[in-house]
């Protein structure tokens, strides 16, 4: 039993930082944090980008977590299952990292999935890049991927709605 509640605490903030980051993405880094998001959906060939910057807040999510759980940081004032907490902040970080700067931009290998889930997160995030600028846009979620067919016909809708500017590639199809 001692193990299941930091599993269990573990677990369920791996799932909800999917949605701090679809919220995060939508809101902050298509919005007052575009100027550090804006380079990411821009070709360079730089290895960093100033959208890592937020890669450095998720780290400081976990770091604070992992102080604020620990007795040799805040006492007895510590809450222990911040530590949990903590640990689930940073295996999302590590699964982003390795699916979204990995397997979706390439950063770290080479691998472009024939099928499957893989296959789809792909699909959905190069979706979310098919359109110009913060405005309108899809699949802001980095884990979780939406129906590729879907978001084609929001991106169409989008386009012909006036808010958002597609991409010629896509715009096309969409």
């Amino acid at each position: 039993m001692d193990v299941l509640v930091p599993l269990f605490i573990m677990i369920a903030t791996f799932f909800a930082m999917e949605w701090v980051a679809w919220a995060s993405h939508k809101y902050v880094m298509h919005g007052f944090g575009w100027a550090w998001h804006r380079d990411h959906h821009e070709p360079h060939d730089k290895v960093l980008e100033k959208n890592d910057l937020f890669g450095v807040v998720g780290a400081a999510m976990s770091i604070s977590m992992f102080a604020l759980g620990s007795p040799l940081v805040f006492g007895s004032s510590a809450w222990p299952p911040a530590t949990w907490i903590g640990v689930g902040i940073l295996a999302y970080g590590i699964v982003y990292t390795l699916v979204h700067d990995g397997l979706v931009h390439q950063r770290y290998f080479r691998w472009v999935p024939k099928r499957g889930y893989a296959k789809r997160l792909v699909q959905a995030h190069k979706l979310h890049h098919a359109t110009i600028g913060k405005e309108g846009g899809v699949s802001f979620g980095f884990v979780i991927a939406g129906d590729p067919a879907r978001l084609k016909a929001e991106l169409r809708r989008q386009r012909i709605a006036g808010e958002a500017v597609v991409r010629d590639s896509v715009g096309a199809e969409a």
